[in-house]
Parts: structure tokens; C-alpha cells; sequence
């Protein structure tokens, strides 16, 4: 069960680190003190969701193939996020991008 739970933990640490990021840009006419307390409650349950992770990944998965797993779904999360909450048109070379980075992490794996 571990072998899908971890890239999924891994996926929804990059969708709140995403958030994070760029979350608080959709609401600019918010001063930085309420950006920043947004974007560090997000920080924290991402943080421990990604530890949990790597913890229980650790034995399935190799350190390399745990981090290109969460380098890669963390480019797509900024992907959607940009996108789906921001308004952002994607590009296809970003898109072509992005797939390219999907394949690398299952060479990786």
C-alpha cells in the first residue's frame, strides 16, 4: 500500500507547498503580515505531510527516486496552481516541459 500512498503524500505536500508559494498572490491587496501567516500555516502540515512521506517511503523507494518524485510533482503543483488558481496560461513548451519532467521521474523510479 505504501508503494502509492508515498507519491500521493508526496503529491499533496506539493500542492500545499504550491499554495504556499503562490497562494497569497491571487489576494495582493492583503498586507505581507496576513501573506506571510497564510503562506507559513500551509508550510507546516506540508512539512510534516512531506517527512511522513520520506519516513514510510524509506525501504520502497531510494532517497533519489523519493526526492525526483518530489521535485517533479512540486514543478506540477506550481503548474496547476498557476493555472487553476491564478489565471496563468500554460504554454505548450511549458506543458511539453512538464511532461518531460513527469517522464524523467519514471526513468528515475
Amino acid at each position: 500500500m505504501e508503494v502509492y500512498l508515498v507519491p500521493l503524500m508526496l503529491f499533496m505536500s506539493s500542492i500545499l507547498m504550491a499554495f504556499a508559494w503562490l497562494g497569497h498572490i491571487k489576494f495582493k491587496d492583503k498586507k505581507f503580515i496576513v501573506a506571510l501567516i497564510f503562506s507559513w500555516l500551509l508550510v507546516l502540515p506540508e512539512y510534516l505531510l512531506n517527512v511522513l512521506a520520506t519516513r514510510l517511503g524509506t525501504g520502497i523507494y531510494k532517497p533519489s527516486e523519493m526526492g525526483a518524485i518530489n521535485l517533479c510533482t512540486g514543478v506540477i503543483c506550481v503548474a496547476l496552481v498557476s493555472k487553476l488558481f491564478l489565471g496563468e496560461k500554460l504554454s505548450t513548451r511549458k506543458i511539453v516541459g512538464f511532461i518531460l519532467m513527469a517522464i524523467s521521474v519514471i526513468l528515475v523510479v
